[in-house]
């Protein structure tokens, strides 16, 4: 790692056009398209120095293929994650399959939109073998957060990660009229030490304009429950892009007088490279 403190977004997604040789299985909102290049020009642009690459689930589902393609183009950019289905036959070979490539950093299951059991076999078993091949599991589970808890419980040994603080994030504004209304049960996830946190996606959960003042009392809550040393900062980009920039999703964090010039070190990056076991390579 260089010697400099890095900036690294815990969640950004790639993807092409919609064509007939990559078609898209569904839909993400965004842009029509967000290449490995434009996402690197985004992030030279304000000082990020790398990113988690999400495959996006809406789009590929489990196909990691373009992701993939954008890492061999930008390797000192991106890690990499993919989602995982709980209903294949064959995860403990796709998770060694996937853990044996260059850049790989995780996996990820989408419990959202799913109502999985907390013995759900295929949903363990995801767990269980990034815990093997030693990679984090990121869930997306708003509205799933007291199986999440569950899940947590019974495997202990693998670094589970929550997407977008737990919470459900509008993708047109405005934000939900109570979009913290469930911060007890991300609260109660605390009590798991093998969890972590993004925070991302944040600034779409406000009422107030850029910089989002109203945001932080809550995260604040989030971090002292968690501590700084299991919260990562991120975007979401580019599902965000109808409630702000990418400019605003970075800079919000960088411009509050809530964080120290440490504490911000930690959240925007140290904690992501501890948990990730990853950091960009970037020229001293």
């Amino acid at each position: 790692m260089a010697d400099r403190t890095l900036t690294i977004d815990c969640q950004v997604h790639c993807y092409e056009l919609n064509t007939p040789a990559r078609p898209w299985a569904g839909y993400l909102q965004g842009p029509d398209q967000a290449t490995g290049d434009d996402m690197v020009a985004a992030m030279d642009a304000v000082g990020v120095d790398g990113a988690i690459l999400i495959s996006p689930f809406a789009m590929y589902r489990y196909d990691a293929s373009y992701a993939l393609e954008v890492y061999d183009q930008h390797p000192n950019k991106f890690g990499l994650v993919r989602p995982f289905d709980p209903e294949s036959p064959s995860i403990d070979e796709e998770m060694a399959e996937w853990t044996g490539r260059p850049g790989v950093v995780g996996a990820r299951i989408m419990l959202r939109d799913v109502d999985y059991e907390a013995d759900h076999p295929g949903v363990n078993q995801i767990i269980a073998a990034g815990g093997r091949a030693g990679v984090p599991v990121n869930l997306m589970c708003s509205g799933k957060l007291p199986l999440m808890l569950e899940l947590a419980r019974r495997n202990p040994d693998t670094q589970l990660i929550v997407d977008h603080l737990g919470l459900a994030q509008p993708f047109e504004p405005p934000a939900p009229p109570e979009p913290w209304a469930d911060l007890p049960n991300v609260l109660a996830l605390a009590e798991c030490d093998n969890v972590a946190i993004k925070i991302s996606g944040a600034g779409t959960l406000a009422h107030e304009p850029f910089p989002y003042p109203d945001i932080w009392e809550p995260l604040h809550r989030i971090f002292d429950a968690f501590g700084l040393e299991r919260c990562i900062w991120g975007t979401d980009w580019t599902r965000a892009v109808n409630l702000l920039n990418y400019e605003q999703g970075v800079e919000a964090f960088r411009l509050t007088e809530t964080l120290s010039d440490a504490d911000r070190a930690v959240l925007m990056g140290g904690a992501l490279a501890n948990i990730y076991k990853w950091a960009p390579k970037v020229e001293n």
